[in-house]
């Protein structure tokens, strides 16, 4: 089980995957927005996602849990 964490403190602009999916190292799991940046935060190896913690429009902090992959 990996979780996949927040990089840095802002807003979910955007989730780019669904609960079950099989992804990929380095895939795209979420886009934060945070100081007028997009900044993508990606899976660190393949396998499945098992949960989603934040929706789009969430704010988050840096080190929260964003994903859950097996």
């Amino acid at each position: 089980m990996m979780e996949v964490k927040a990089s840095m403190a802002g807003s979910v602009w955007k989730v780019t995957v669904k609960e079950g999916e099989q992804v990929q190292e380095d895939q795209d799991i979420v886009i934060l927005e945070s100081m007028k940046m997009e900044i993508p935060i990606g899976a660190e190896d393949e396998g499945t996602v098992k949960e989603i913690k934040v929706a789009e429009g969430d704010f988050v902090n840096e080190g929260d849990v964003i994903a859950i992959i097996e």
